[in-house]
């Protein structure tokens, strides 16, 4: 072989290192991601947002070729979820989250550490069954029991929710039904299910999948849900409308959000590796045994469900005589 080819030769193959040991496996240095993506969770472990982004995390790693971590931020009403992501600037930092932990900052709080324009949908995820829980020794078996009980108890029973709109849900639910019943504040949803085990609170509102656990132990009972559609994963439990009590209807939307600028190419492709991890039939089995129906969607549409859900809880905050706060 001539001198010059062999030269040629060389040069080609330093040029196949150079994009091999680039970022991104060989892709354009521009393409997303080029590190380790992070989603932030505004719950603790267990929750069926956690259990989904987990199952997410672990495909997409591999689909994107960087490590996806999922990072738990409990509390603050989700504060420190949705700061721990803007304050990031980093489109590299994500937000996996029931929308009913911020579709609601506005009733419940004068002033919001954020701006919630600064949030960009990219992703409908699944729609977590939203679950309406009692002791097992409580002895009531259907929402309208519940109701009786607490009018003949008026004041004596409690109970709880973590996240911001279904707490306000259940808040308009006991005012138009005209139900005296305290409501006892939790951080973590998982040690508000150990009290609702143990009778210490009478009701709560939040996700099937951290209530089953003691369900199955037959501890907690559920006597409605509060989704729309009827859950064929959970056929013998009734919808609060098919229960009569349609007043507790709300969908569990689950999605993803990124900062500000957020690039909807990247997010179109992210929506759709979602799509195509979450209609899978194992996944899909999967997720719906804990609690969840897979419903994916992209930026478009996550944002018109967004936008449902901000409308119908500032339903319940005239219901309940509460004004939206200005930022």
């Amino acid at each position: 072989m001539h001198l010059r080819g062999i030269v040629f030769r060389l040069f080609l193959c330093f040029v196949a290192a150079i994009f091999v040991g680039s970022p991104g496996h060989g892709q354009p240095s521009g393409q997303w991601p080029q590190r380790p993506v992070r989603f932030i969770i505004p719950l603790g472990p267990g929750s069926g947002v956690d259990i989904t982004a987990r199952v997410l995390a672990d495909k997409l790693a591999v689909i994107w070729g960087q490590p996806v971590v999922v990072e738990n931020r409990p509390g603050g009403d989700a504060f420190l979820a949705i700061t721990a992501v803007l304050s990031a600037h980093d489109d590299h930092v994500l937000l996996f989250a029931p929308a009913s932990t911020f579709t609601a900052h506005l009733l419940l709080h004068d002033r919001l550490p954020y701006d919630p324009k600064d949030l960009t949908p990219i992703a409908r995820v699944t729609n977590t069954l939203i679950a309406l829980g009692v002791p097992t020794d409580l002895n009531v078996s259907t929402v309208k029991e519940l109701a009786t009980r607490i009018k003949t108890e008026p004041g004596k029973l409690n109970y709880a929710s973590v996240t911001g709109a279904n707490d306000l849900l259940f808040a308009a639910w006991l005012k138009i039904e005209n139900l005296d019943m305290a409501k006892v504040p939790y951080k973590d949803a998982v040690q508000a299910i150990n009290d609702l085990a143990e009778g210490r609170i009478h009701a709560f509102v939040g996700a099937y999948a951290i209530m089953r656990p003691r369900v199955q132990a037959g501890k907690v009972k559920v006597i409605a849900l509060t989704n729309r559609q009827h859950a064929k994963a959970l056929d013998d439990i009734p919808t609060a409308s098919e229960a009569g009590y349609k007043l507790l209807e709300f969908d569990g939307l689950v999605g993803l959000l990124g900062p500000r600028d957020f690039p909807k190419t990247v997010g179109d492709r992210i929506a759709a590796d979602i799509r195509e991890i979450v209609t899978d039939p194992q996944i899909e089995s999967r997720l719906t045994a804990t609690g969840q129906v897979v419903n994916p969607g992209n930026a478009a549409e996550f944002a018109t469900a967004l936008q449902d859900q901000v409308a119908t809880v500032k339903k319940i905050g005239e219901t309940l005589g509460v004004k939206p706060a200005t930022r």
